[in-house]
């Protein structure tokens, strides 16, 4: 089947975005909801995930994207591998990041990962931009305090340099997170790269990675 064509930036301003949808029925998706959640926010093709449901099956993973036709997509394409610890969600976070996790089990979210969002590089898009300081509050709000315990927080990465650095900003003036280090990761902590990390890196170019533990209560 051909790649699915769509745009790769749409406004997540437009009206159109701003109702928070209705979460699905957990249960009648993953096989066992007592197993913690990873959520990666801007999942795009999804193929991130995909991996990485099949490399760690004692995970929920749960991707949220805003191109309805690649969350589609994803979609079938975990149904025709049977995973049953992975979804996608057609979504824009802000309105709905809020909704979607207090759906989940109580303290069910263990890691989070945001990686290459769009950059918006006008100034006078920046409110365009994934994160915000609501949506750090709300991770803050839902991730599970004790994640640390299990190598669990938020991790980031971007191929814009303003675009990592003002993500880190509102992640480090929240107090429930903390960051590792100052520097930047020189590698991914993760098994499994997305498309953009692998063309970027295959360009010579940069890649800036960073990592917030959640501060115990």
């Amino acid at each position: 089947m051909p790649r699915v064509r769509v745009r790769q930036h749409v406004n997540p301003l437009s009206q159109k975005y701003q109702t928070p949808i209705t979460p699905p029925v957990w249960e009648k998706i993953y096989s066992d909801l007592n197993q913690p959640f990873f959520l990666d926010i801007g999942a795009a093709r999804g193929r991130f995930l995909l991996e990485m449901a099949q490399l760690q099956p004692d995970y929920n993973f749960l991707g949220l994207e805003i191109r309805e036709p690649l969350v589609t997509e994803a979609n079938r394409i975990r149904d025709e591998l049977g995973l049953t610890n992975l979804h996608y969600l057609f979504c824009h976070v802000n309105p709905s990041l809020e909704t979607v996790l207090a759906s989940l089990p109580k303290n069910a979210l263990n890691l989070v990962t945001i990686q290459f969002p769009d950059p918006w590089f006008k100034q006078r898009h920046g409110k365009r931009r994934i994160v915000q300081p609501q949506l750090v509050e709300t991770l803050a709000n839902y991730l599970n305090p004790n994640s640390w315990q299990q190598r669990g927080g938020v991790f980031l990465q971007s191929d814009v340099r303003f675009v990592i650095e003002e993500m880190s900003r509102h992640f480090a003036a929240h107090p429930a997170f903390f960051r590792e280090t100052s520097t930047w990761l020189s590698e991914n902590p993760f098994p499994v790269a997305t498309e953009r990390e692998i063309t970027t890196l295959e360009q010579n170019q940069p890649v800036y990675r960073t990592w917030f533990d959640r501060a115990t209560p």
